[in-house]
């Protein structure tokens, strides 16, 4: 994989600029009244919480540096011990994150991603319209059954190869790899929702519904797929448009592209196919193992580097570390965000808005406070946020928890940050687009996929008779 993009220095003064404005605008969070029900350390969170974004988003210093810095802020203002603070930043779901991006390193080293991206172009062909198109398609429905960090991991080292041979390197601005490296996650992440295997989000967002209603509402396995899969071909069409419209290439084929037959695979590669292969199916049967996801993950590297197929010491020199450590500094600001009472104060002053009005409205402003949430925090903790308190409410408003508990884990599979999900942090590591050109699509991508999800709850769901 690419590294990082190395920017050259920024003027000492820009530097003090941004920085400046990054204190200032903490501080303004910080001298405003704490309100009084939200704890200090939850207030003096988001104060913090403004701070490290601003510095992320404006680049101001590079964005490792930063995310570091977050962890000994929360120290430092005494939000949370230094245990708590640096703690998420070897969490199972971080730890996941940066084995499956090793998977990637192993899948480029060993030549596997050469391999799938020959066949991948002799199906899809190298006109970029029709390439995209489908590459969408595929990103949103496999990651409904794999984790969608799996499908991006595989799909960015497959094409990162192919735009080093043709001269396009990380940044330089070229559209072209820009377009397919932020195709590439967001299609993965459109897709996570479609049934219980695309994340944890998805059987948490039962486990809390079936708890709330003390077991009286259950939705199976196959009824899921039901109501969420039909409505992913419309994230992954919708997706591929958005991205067309915003940062549509002016080449029309992938020029100079002749990937060569790779011919028989080698030794390396079937081996590690097979592992490959065996991880998933351990992934699979992780209700009948109990393992976490992160163990069979954990296993295969063994198992790459064991029979000498790829050193370890190769895969940690081609790890873009810089981009694992910001993933860990968001989970440590999530965490703390849980910890602190100031997720829940959000969700208490802003949800309650929407009470009186129409069912679009509802269904639209909770799923936008849980893409909000997830911009910050995994997905799995926005829904284990936001669900006691929406569960509740829609309730009172005698709307349908069945429908509000499936809203869930589809609206959070939406994000505004590069920091949101793993998917967008394996993109931004190879240092093809900023944060800044990340925002700019994510958030009409977000708000756009958002308005798609309504409108299907209100259209598809009751033609199917699931309205609660």
């Amino acid at each position: 994989m690419a590294e990082l993009e190395e920017k050259g220095p920024q003027p000492l003064k820009i530097i003090l600029f941004k920085g400046a404005a990054a204190l200032v605008l903490g501080l303004l969070i910080l001298m405003l009244p704490t309100p009084e029900n939200l704890p200090p350390e939850g207030h003096r969170l988001l104060a913090l919480l403004v701070t490290v974004v601003f510095l992320w988003v404006s680049e101001a210093v590079p964005i490792g540096t930063t995310a570091l810095f977050s962890g000994a802020a929360l120290i430092l203002l005494n939000i949370t011990n230094a245990t708590k603070a640096w703690a998420p930043f070897a969490s199972p779901a971080v730890m996941f994150v940066l084995m499956i991006i090793m998977f990637g390193v192993v899948l480029n080293e060993v030549g596997l991603a050469s391999r799938i991206m020959y066949y991948l172009l002799k199906f899809a062909g190298t006109k970029v319209k029709r390439l995209s198109f489908i590459l969408a398609l595929g990103c949103t429905m496999t990651s409904s059954i794999f984790h969608d960090a799996t499908i991006t991991v595989i799909m960015v080292f497959a094409f990162v190869p192919v735009f080093m041979s043709m001269g396009l390197r990380p940044g330089e601005g070229h559209r072209l790899p820009m377009f397919f490296m932020l195709l590439i996650p967001l299609a993965a992440s459109a897709g996570g929702f479609g049934t219980l295997l695309g994340g944890g989000r998805n059987p948490l967002a039962m486990e809390i519904l079936q708890k709330f209603s003390d077991g009286q509402l259950k939705i199976g396995f196959l009824e899921y797929i039901i109501i969420q899969f039909p409505i992913c071909i419309l994230t992954a069409v919708t997706t591929w448009a958005i991205l067309w419209m915003l940062v549509r290439p002016k080449e029309k084929e992938l020029s100079g592209v002749n990937l060569p037959d790779p011919g028989p695979m080698s030794t390396g590669e079937r081996g590690v196919l097979i592992i490959f292969i065996i991880t998933f199916a351990l992934w699979f049967a992780g209700d009948l193992t109990g393992w976490h996801y992160s163990v069979p993950a954990a296993l295969a590297i063994l198992g790459f580097c064991a029979p000498g197929w790829i050193s370890f010491r190769t895969i940690c020199d081609k790890f873009p570390w810089e981009s694992w450590i910001v993933f860990g500094a968001g989970v440590s600001l999530g965490v703390a965000m849980l910890d602190s009472g100031a997720g829940r104060y959000l969700a208490e002053v802003l949800l309650p808005l929407l009470d009186g009005q129409n069912q679009f409205v509802v269904y639209f402003g909770m799923g936008f406070f849980g893409s909000f949430l997830s911009s910050m925090m995994s997905n799995s903790a926005a829904v284990a946020l936001m669900l006691p308190i929406t569960l509740p409410m829609a309730e009172m408003m005698n709307m349908a928890p069945q429908t509000v508990a499936m809203l869930a884990p589809m609206t959070t599979s939406f994000i505004m940050l590069v920091i949101g999900c793993p998917p967008t942090i394996i993109a931004y590591s190879t240092g093809y687009f900023s944060q800044v050109q990340f925002i700019k699509v994510a958030v009409p991508w977000c708000i756009t996929l958002l308005l798609i999800c309504v409108l299907s709850m209100l259209v598809y769901w009751p033609l199917i008779g699931f309205t609660g």
